[in-house]
C-alpha cells in the first residue's frame, strides 16, 4: 500500500474511476475536469480511495471477522443484528495512520486554498457499486455536513466506512444481488456550500413519474438539500421544457408549483446541522428565479448530454455568493429503465367516493391493504406482507418496510423525496405530502391508494376493485387517419406520451380554471363586486400576486404548457372556455358575473361570450395566457379553437378580439379552429371555412342541436342517438364541404371508442382525425385500422 495513494484531488478523477472512488465521486471528478468549461460550477474538493477502504479491511483481521458475521446473515440472523456488530467492529478499528495523515493533509491543503483555517466541508459516502445505470444504491450510505476540522473529519469519515453495513445497505445489496465484501468505500469531501443560507434540492432530466424525457424537473427548498432527499418539506418544483430552453429568447420554464417548505436544515451551533422553521414569507416565496432555474437546466442538460443518459442530480444555491453549485450527479436508474413500446395501466373499476386524503402520486399503480400507522422503522416480522404503510417521512432505514407494503403514504415530502424515489424504484404506489395522513388513517382500516388518477394521489376508504392491463405500442396498426388524444388535467399529461398518438384534438381550459385557476376570471379582475367571504378567499387564492389577472394567466398557461409540452411537436388544439352560465357561476366568485338561465345549454356559452361586455375582460385573460404558451414558452404547436360559435358574425367579432389580444390568426403559425356542433356550422361550412382552419365535431352538442333533443334527459335518452341519419349525414357533408376548400375537419368524443361502426362511418366519410381518451387510444387505432383496410385495402 506504500505506493497507492490514499487521496486523489477531485479535478484529477473521471467517471473511469468507478472502481478507484466510486459512482459520486468519480461523477463528480468528470463534472470538474470536462464540464467546467461549459460553466457547470463543482465544489472543490478530494476523495479517499477504495484501496484506502480495503486497507482499513486488511488490518488486524477484520475483513476475517466481517466474514464471519456475513455468515450469519446467510444462516438467518437477522440484518439489523449483523448489521451493528459490523459496524461496531470497523468503528472500533483506528483508522490506519497512512489514510489519517493523507486526509489531513488533504484538508490543510483545500483550507489554504479557501483561505481559512478550518473550512466547513461535506463528508459523503461513495460506494463502488453506486450511482451505475442498473442500480443506484442512493442514500445506503451516510452523509454528514458542516464537518470542521481534522479532529471532527477523521471521525466523519470513519462513520462513512462504517455506514457501508447499514441494515438498508445489507438489505439492498442482498436484493440487488451485490456480494458484500466486492462493494467497497470511497468517501468525499467537499467545501461546503452555504445552502444554509439560501436554498438546496434535486433535479432530473425527465418527468421523475412518466419518464417523458421533454423536460427537467427541479425541486428546491430553503436550507441544505437533506430536508428535500429525506422528505421532510413539501419542496417547490418548476419544470423545465428542453426544446425551449436551447433558445435563449424563449422562456422555458412551463410549470412552477410552491410547495409548503415549512422547515429547513441549517448549521448547528454545536454539532453538524439542526432542522427548524421557516419563516411565512419563506414558506410563500418561491426559493428560486426562473433566471437561476434556467441557469440549473442549462447545467442538467449540459450533464445529460455529457453522460448521454438521462441523470438525477443535486444542487445547492451559496447564500453567502449567491452562486449555485452542483454537488451530486447520477444516472437515473427507475424510468430509463421501463420498455418504453410498453404502457402499464391502472384503473378503479366502480366510483371510488370521496377521497379521505389526496396528495402527491408517486407512479401510476393502486394498491390496497390495511393501514400500518408507524412512526419509527420496527422489526421487520411486525409490518405485514401488503400492509399500507402510513407514516410521516422515510429515510432508507425504512426500505426493508417498504419493500413489504402494498402502498405508502407520508404526510410529508414531494416527488423527490426518499419515500418517492423508493417507492418508484420498488414499483409501490405511494401518496407523499398529504399534510395529514397519519392523523387522518387508523391503524387496521382497510384503504385503496391509487395512483391512477392523474398528479394526485388519492386514499379511499375500503378494498375498491381494480383493473390492471399492460399494452404493446410496438403492435399498434399505422392508419392513414390521425389518431389524437383527449386531455384535460394538465398533470396527467406526461404519463401518456409513449401513446403513439398524432396530438391532441381537444384539451379543455374548463378543467384548467376549473382546478388549477379555481376562481372565476370577472372575479379576480373585480373583487369590489364580491361579498366580504369571496373576497377573502380570493385574497387567499392569489396570494403574492398584485396583479389577480396576472395569476389567472399564471395558472392557466401553465397547465396549457404542460399539455402542450407532453406531444410536441405534434398539435395540441386547445378549445377556449366553454362553461355555461351554472358551471361558471359555480366557481369561486361567479355568482355576481353569471346570469340565471332556463336552459343554459343553448344559453350564454362559447364565442358568445368572448365579445361580450360580460366577459371580455375574461377572455382577454384567455388570450394573454395562449399568446405566452405559443409565443413565449416556444409552444408554437397549440392550436386555438373556438367552441359552440353560432353565427358568421359572430366568428368575426370573436376573431377580432383575438387580434386585439395579440392572437391574430396567422401569424406565428397560428391556426384557429371552430367546433362544428351546431347545425349552422355544417350549413354554413364554406361560410366558416373562410374564417377558420379547420373543425372539429362535437358530436354530443350536434346531435343534441339536430335532433332538438336535451342530452341530459332520461326521459329522452332513447332519442339521442349520434348514429341517427340526421347527423351522420350532417357529419358527411361538413366533411365534404370542409375537405372540398381544404380545411381538416376531426371529430373528438366518446362514440367511436364505443362503437366500431360509428368508427368506420367517419373513416368512410373521410374525416382527418378522431379524437378519444387515452385509455380507448389503443381501442380506437384497432378500429380505425380495420375500417381503413375494408375501405383502402392493404397498405
Amino acid at each position: 500500500m506504500a505506493s497507492t495513494r490514499r487521496v486523489i484531488p477531485l479535478a484529477e478523477l473521471g467517471r473511469q474511476d468507478v472502481g478507484r472512488v466510486g459512482g459520486k465521486n468519480a461523477s463528480l471528478g468528470e463534472m470538474t475536469a470536462h464540464l467546467a468549461s461549459a460553466g457547470v460550477r463543482v465544489p472543490p474538493g478530494y476523495a479517499t480511495t477504495a484501496d484506502a477502504y480495503e486497507e482499513l479491511l486488511d488490518a488486524r483481521g477484520l475483513r476475517g471477522s466481517i466474514e464471519e458475521q456475513l455468515g450469519r446473515l446467510q444462516e438467518g440472523t437477522p440484518s439489523d443484528q449483523v448489521g451493528a456488530a459490523i459496524r461496531s467492529m470497523i468503528l472500533a478499528e483506528p483508522l490506519p495512520d497512512g489514510l489519517r495523515a493523507e486526509i489531513i493533509s488533504a484538508y490543510a491543503q483545500l483550507a489554504a486554498e479557501q483561505g481559512r483555517e478550518a473550512p466547513e466541508v461535506a463528508v459523503r459516502s461513495s460506494a463502488t457499486a453506486e450511482d451505475l445505470p442498473e442500480a443506484s444504491f442512493a442514500g445506503q450510505q451516510e452523509s454528514y455536513l458542516n464537518v470542521r476540522g481534522a479532529a471532527q473529519l477523521l471521525e466523519s469519515v470513519h462513520r462513512c466506512y462504517a455506514s457501508l453495513f447499514t441494515d438498508r445497505a445489507l438489505d439492498y445489496r442482498e436484493r440487488m444481488g451485490f456480494d458484500h465484501l466486492s462493494v467497497a468505500l470511497s468517501v468525499g469531501i467537499q467545501v461546503m456550500v452555504r445552502s444554509d443560507r439560501a436554498g438546496a434540492g434535486v433535479m432530473f432530466t425527465l418527468d421523475p413519474e412518466s419518464g417523458f424525457p421533454e423536460v427537467i424537473v427541479v425541486s428546491a427548498a430553503w436550507g441544505l438539500g437533506e430536508t428535500v432527499v429525506s422528505g421532510q418539506v413539501d419542496p417547490d418544483e418548476y419544470t423545465i421544457f428542453k426544446p425551449s430552453l436551447k433558445d435563449p429568447v424563449l422562456t422555458p420554464v412551463i410549470d412552477v408549483r410552491i410547495g409548503a417548505k415549512r422547515q429547513k436544515a441549517v448549521y448547528a451551533e454545536h454539532g453538524l446541522t439542526r432542522t427548524v422553521d421557516t419563516t411565512g414569507e419563506e414558506r410563500s416565496r418561491r426559493v428560486l428565479t426562473d433566471a437561476e432555474v434556467r441557469l440549473l437546466a442549462d447545467w442538467a442538460l449540459t450533464v445529460e448530454e455529457h453522460y448521454g443518459c438521462p441523470m438525477d442530480l443535486e444542487w445547492a444555491k451559496d447564500g453567502l455568493t449567491g452562486d449555485l453549485w452542483i454537488v451530486q450527479a447520477r444516472p437515473e436508474t427507475v424510468q430509463s429503465r421501463r420498455l418504453p413500446s410498453t404502457l402499464r395501466r391502472c384503473r378503479l373499476t366502480a366510483p371510488p367516493g370521496e377521497a379521505l386524503i389526496d396528495g402527491i402520486a408517486v407512479g401510476e399503480a393502486i394498491g390496497r391493504g390495511a393501514v400500518v400507522a408507524l412512526e419509527s422503522p420496527v422489526d421487520l416480522d411486525r409490518f405485514p406482507s401488503g400492509g399500507v404503510l402510513v407514516t410521516g417521512i422515510t429515510d432508507p432505514d425504512w426500505e426493508p418496510i417498504m419493500k413489504r407494503a402494498s402502498a405508502i403514504v407520508t404526510d410529508h415530502g414531494g416527488r423527490t423525496s426518499h419515500a418517492a424515489i423508493v417507492s418508484r424504484e420498488l414499483g409501490v404506489p405511494a401518496v407523499v405530502g398529504t399534510g395529514r395522513a397519519t392523523g387522518t388513517l387508523r391503524d387496521g382500516q382497510d384503504v385503496t391508494v391509487s395512483c391512477a388518477e392523474g398528479g394526485s394521489g388519492r386514499v379511499y376508504a375500503g378494498l375498491l376493485a381494480y383493473d390492471e392491463t399492460e399494452t404493446d405500442l410496438a403492435g399498434l396498426p399505422a392508419t392513414r387517419t390521425r389518431i389524437m388524444l383527449n386531455l384535460a388535467d394538465p398533470s396527467a399529461a406526461f404519463r401518456w406520451w409513449r401513446l403513439p398518438a398524432d396530438g391532441v384534438g381537444l384539451a379543455r381550459l374548463e378543467f384548467v380554471v376549473a382546478h388549477q385557476v379555481k376562481a372565476h376570471p370577472m372575479a379576480l379582475l373585480h373583487p369590489e363586486r364580491l361579498d366580504h367571504h369571496d373576497r377573502r378567499l380570493i385574497d387567499q387564492l392569489t396570494e403574492g400576486y398584485l396583479d389577480r389577472g396576472q395569476y389567472f394567466v399564471d395558472r392557466l398557461a401553465q397547465g396549457v404548457a404542460r399539455i402542450a409540452a407532453s406531444r410536441w411537436p405534434a398539435p395540441v388544439v386547445v378549445r377556449t372556455s366553454d362553461f355555461k352560465t351554472n358551471e361558471y357561476a359555480r366557481l369561486l366568485g361567479g355568482r355576481p358575473f353569471e346570469p340565471v338561465e332556463a336552459n343554459p345549454m343553448i344559453g350564454w356559452r362559447g364565442a358568445s361570450r368572448y365579445y361580450s361586455d360580460g366577459y371580455r375582460e375574461g377572455f382577454a385573460l384567455e388570450c394573454r395566457a395562449l399568446r405566452r404558451v405559443r409565443d413565449e414558452m416556444g409552444l408554437a404547436n397549440v392550436i386555438v379553437m373556438i367552441p359552440f360559435c353560432r353565427t358568421l358574425e359572430e366568428a368575426d367579432l370573436v376573431l377580432e378580439v383575438m387580434a386585439e389580444q395579440g392572437l391574430r390568426r396567422g401569424e406565428n403559425g397560428l391556426k384557429v379552429y371552430v367546433m362544428a356542433e351546431i347545425p349552422a356550422n355544417i350549413i354554413l361550412a364554406q361560410e366558416f371555412a373562410e374564417r377558420f382552419d379547420g373543425f372539429s365535431i362535437g358530436s354530443n352538442d350536434l346531435t343534441q342541436l339536430t335532433l332538438g333533443v336535451d342530452r341530459d334527459s332520461e326521459a329522452l335518452a332513447h332519442v339521442f342517438d349520434e348514429n341517427d341519419p340526421a347527423v351522420t349525414r350532417s357529419i358527411e357533408l361538413l366533411v365534404h364541404r370542409a375537405r372540398s376548400v381544404g380545411r381538416t375537419v376531426g371529430l373528438c368524443g366518446q362514440r367511436p371508442s364505443d362503437d366500431p361502426a360509428f368508427t368506420e362511418l367517419l373513416v368512410v366519410a373521410g374525416i382527418d382525425s378522431i379524437s378519444v381518451a387515452p385509455d380507448s387510444f389503443a381501442a380506437v387505432k384497432q378500429h380505425v385500422a380495420a375500417a381503413e383496410l375494408k375501405r383502402y385495402g392493404p397498405r
